[in-house]
């Protein structure tokens, strides 16, 4: 037999666990499936190795959807610093204090484990919500105002909204026929969760060098997240190394501001690539997060961008609910996409400059990162505004994302 809802979302990680969140006061039935559940958090376990920079944006969404507490009960770090700089120019560096604009901190970094672990515990709770997990899908079969998804089990779900909130190979897009553009960059980011010398750091940094930055993201305590971008073939080199020697290249390689390593926790990599879908919405389908859109992970924006997705379109279902109309329609899902897509696209673009402008030895362009870097060090308005960016206080926001 097959069950029937308002809203059917797949993918029930930190983007598709935020939509249903923020559609727990309303009168619309929701189901989300999540193809297995996080472990189960202990404060005596290492950090895991993923780990997302939340803005003050997402804080605020976290916050008021009642998660924010669950993510205070287990741990995160607040980053109140950014320092970026040139490899070869440390008097091209910049240094932005979330104190100069009043801020406690600029952002926290957290386990996505630990985010969706938050989100999950306050979903569960939810009345009108069924959170079916683990849920294996078989089947998607996208129909206007009436999707079927067929679970493994036999299960049926059909749904007058679909909502894919399920990655990058998102089976909602794919089902529904909608296109992505995209293309791989020439690099890879390895990441290494680290204990270091020092105690606890309230700074994220980022040296720029030819291969890629280097980047240090404080984790609570004398634990560290390492991002070390470079190209595929020398971080599958770097992968393989024994234990001591891949030490080595990291104390060789990472400025000396990052102290001693005492050890290696955990390594792992990922490839980049940027792609985006050639739209968001259909009639009685959205997407949202990864499967909508993949940047470059240069200013950790991913996750915070996927957050702005859930909230703004919770918002737009709960106007179109409240006012009778028709969640499924394409005019209220147009509206959804019409917020977001421009914003994604700056993102996107924002971080393809970067990516072009600093990964390369070229003379005139290094000269010219150099002055951005120096002017930006000097002008208090635009260091204003890139703290605003990086909290992601800028733009067209969602009730959700500004400060209760």
């Amino acid at each position: 037999m097959d069950q029937r809802y308002d809203v059917v979302i797949v993918g029930g990680g930190m983007v598709g666990a935020t939509i249903a969140c923020a559609l727990a006061d309303s009168e619309l039935s929701v189901a989300v499936l999540e193809r297995e559940r996080p472990a189960a958090f202990s404060p005596e376990q290492p950090h895991d190795l993923r780990v997302s920079a939340l803005s003050l944006a997402s804080e605020n969404i976290l916050r008021q959807l009642g998660a924010w507490s669950g993510i205070e009960a287990r741990r995160l770090c607040p980053y109140r610093r950014m320092r970026v700089w040139e490899a070869d120019d440390r008097r091209a560096a910049t240094e932005f204090d979330a104190a100069r604009i009043d801020r406690p901190c600029l952002g926290h970094i957290v386990e996505n484990r630990v985010i969706q672990l938050a989100l999950l515990e306050r979903l569960e709770r939810l009345p009108n919500l069924d959170f079916i997990c683990p849920a294996r899908i078989s089947h998607i079969d996208y129909s206007p105002g009436a999707s079927l998804v067929q679970l493994e089990d036999g299960r049926e779900l059909i749904g007058r909204l679909l909502i894919g909130a399920d990655g990058g190979h998102s089976r909602v897009r794919e089902a529904a026929g909608i296109g992505v553009h995209k293309w791989d960059y020439d690099q890879c980011a390895l990441v290494v969760s680290v204990q270091t010398a020092y105690e606890q750091q309230d700074i994220t940094w980022q040296q720029f060098t030819p291969t890629g930055p280097l980047a240090f993201l404080p984790l609570s305590g004398r634990n560290a997240s390492l991002v070390w971008y470079n190209t595929p073939n020398e971080v599958r080199r770097l992968m393989e190394l024994p234990e001591h020697r891949f030490l080595a290249e990291l104390e060789a390689t990472f400025p000396p501001r990052l102290g001693v390593i005492e050890r290696i926790l955990e390594r792992g990599f990922f490839p980049l690539r940027r792609q985006h879908a050639q739209q968001y919405v259909a009639e009685g389908v959205a997407l949202a997060g990864d499967a909508a859109h993949m940047i470059h992970p240069l200013a950790g924006q991913g996750v915070n961008i996927g957050l702005l997705d859930a909230a703004v379109l919770a918002e737009e279902l709960l106007a179109a609910q409240a006012a009778g109309s028709a969640i499924d329609s394409l005019q209220l899902l147009r509206r959804y996409e019409s917020r977001r897509r421009r914003h994604n696209l700056i993102m996107m673009q924002t971080m393809d400059a970067f990516y072009r402008v600093f990964s390369n030895d070229r003379i005139p362009l290094k000269l010219l990162r150099n002055i951005g870097l120096g002017v930006a060090g000097r002008l208090p308005f635009a260091k204003s505004r890139v703290m605003q960016f990086a909290m992601g206080l800028e733009g067209d926001l969602p009730a959700l994302a500004r400060s209760a």
